[in-house]
This record gives structure tokens, sequence and C-alpha cells, in this order.
């Protein structure tokens, strides 16, 4: 879970916003740090191969679907998402660049 500005934030639910999206193949939400907020959600997706989106637009298909709270503050691009042996996405491996440096993994 997500915690944003004291909003209570399901990392599926985004997810599922965002892969209904017609480019994009797979999708991973955490949060990161935010000064503010205390986290905001960040979108980490893979494309389909042959297919376009930018970050406005998978922010605004969000927009439509979910409340404008859970809407990624931002949406990064990557070629694959690392997941373990049973096929599951490391979520871990993805926040630690944005946590590095921090005491916990709440800001």
């Amino acid at each position: 879970m997500i915690i944003s500005g004291a909003e209570n934030i399901y990392p599926a639910e985004v997810e599922s916003a965002i892969f209904g999206h017609p480019s994009v193949s797979d999708v991973a939400v955490i949060g990161v740090p935010d000064d503010r907020w205390g986290e905001a959600v960040k979108a980490i997706v893979v494309l389909k191969p042959g297919t376009e989106a930018s970050e406005a637009d998978l922010l605004r298909y969000a927009r439509e679907r979910i409340a404008a709270f859970k809407v990624p503050k931002s949406v990064e691009f990557v070629d694959i998402l690392p997941r373990n042996a049973s096929g599951k996405v490391l979520k871990r491996a993805l926040r630690e660049p944005y946590w590095a440096g921090k005491d916990r993994n709440v800001n």
C-alpha cells in the first residue's frame, strides 16, 4: 500500500487502470519519496512491441478510470520488469533506487 497525503492507494488498482491501455504490455506501481505527500505514486511501464505511448497519454488514460489522487505522478518506461522465479514482480528492487539513503522506506 502507498500512503500519499494520508490517503491509502493500492498499487493493484492503479496497475489495473493502466494495464487496460492498448499499448501497455506490463506495469508495476510503487511509492517513491515525496517531500510534500510522504510518498508519490510512480508507474513503471513496459510497452508492447511496435506501439507508442507517452507519459501524458498514460496519465490521461488512468485519470479517466481512477480517482485523481491515485493517478501516478510520474511514469517510467523500461524494457522489462524484474521478476522472481515464480514470475512475481520484484517491487522491492524497483523501489531501491528511489529510497537509497533514506532511514526508512516511508517518507
